[in-house]
């Protein structure tokens, strides 16, 4: 599905959006980006940063709704597609079609993700196996999609770019979260890897690791807190900053610029990092 293009000058945060900063030396007139868990969030932070620079945009997720009514604000050529992105067949459908409606994907953000706290003895099986569906075969499935595509433009001189959103929960541990945990450790690694096949292909893959982000994720991780210890929210969301030395969450937007960053002239040495966007909680 495709969305027709609008003229919206108003960015994400509702100002008036600064001149575009280009994504790359690109010798193309628009970049092509596809960004997955697109709605809402970091991934619509990440959409509305790459449409002011200048990219035309594939959003996928799980509700075209949602999609279609980000797609209007967007001011650039947008397509859009509801997707689950653990079912290969889907996925597979999904970026061809992409592909043929706005041409090669130069910039893959695998950014869907979900995340449930339990204790190990009430994560069953099936909670198991959705976590890393979710977080961790869906970047698999969507990077092995886009691929061939992207291998084709840079073969041509137009760089490619991967970037997986994984978490600080990829370098380190978080009690009652193992299962996303090990998910998340899971794109660090695949993220490594691919960065080591695809460098002589003129494709970079990097990974960004944010901390406790203002996003859907977080609020659920609070209601779960709330119902856990009994604590208010406040006090939730003070347990959670904590973590952080700046005492404060992460905003979305400040993801969506590191992925810009990434997508941009001089970054073409950054490959194979997992980058923390934490305030400095790893650091410590």
């Amino acid at each position: 599905m495709r969305s027709p293009k609008v003229k919206s000058v108003q960015s994400f945060e509702g100002r008036q959006r600064a001149p575009p900063t280009p994504m790359s030396h690109v010798p193309t007139p628009s970049p092509v980006a596809v960004i997955t868990g697109a709605a809402r969030g970091i991934g619509a932070a990440i959409a509305h940063t790459l449409a002011n620079a200048g990219a035309k945009l594939t959003l996928l997720g799980r509700h075209a709704d949602t999609l279609q009514t980000l797609a209007q604000q967007l001011g650039t050529e947008t397509h859009i597609e509801a997707v689950d992105i653990s079912v290969e067949a889907q996925v597979q459908q999904a970026v061809a079609n992409a592909v043929k409606q706005l041409g090669p994907v130069h910039v893959l953000v695998n950014n869907a993700g979900q995340a449930s706290s339990q204790p190990i003895e009430k994560t069953d099986l099936a909670l198991w196996q959705h976590m890393l569906n979710v977080n961790l075969t869906g970047t698999y499935l969507c990077t092995q999609a886009v691929s061939p595509s992207m291998k084709e433009a840079a073969a041509q001189g137009v760089p490619g770019r991967i970037i997986n959103i994984a978490s600080t929960a990829g370098l380190k541990g978080y009690a009652y979260v193992s299962a996303y945990t090990a998910a998340k450790h899971g794109v660090v690694g695949f993220t490594r890897a691919l960065a080591l096949e695809l460098a002589s292909k003129n494709i970079t893959v990097n990974a960004l690791c944010p901390g406790y982000t203002e996003t859907d994720i977080v609020k659920d991780a609070l209601t779960f807190i709330v119902h856990k210890t009994g604590k208010t929210e406040s006090e939730a969301r003070a347990r959670m900053t904590a973590r952080n030395p700046q005492q404060r969450m992460v905003q979305p937007a400040e993801v969506a610029n590191a992925v810009l960053w990434l997508c941009s002239p001089g970054s073409e040495a950054i490959n194979g990092q997992a980058i923390a966007i934490d305030g400095g909680e790893l650091a410590g």
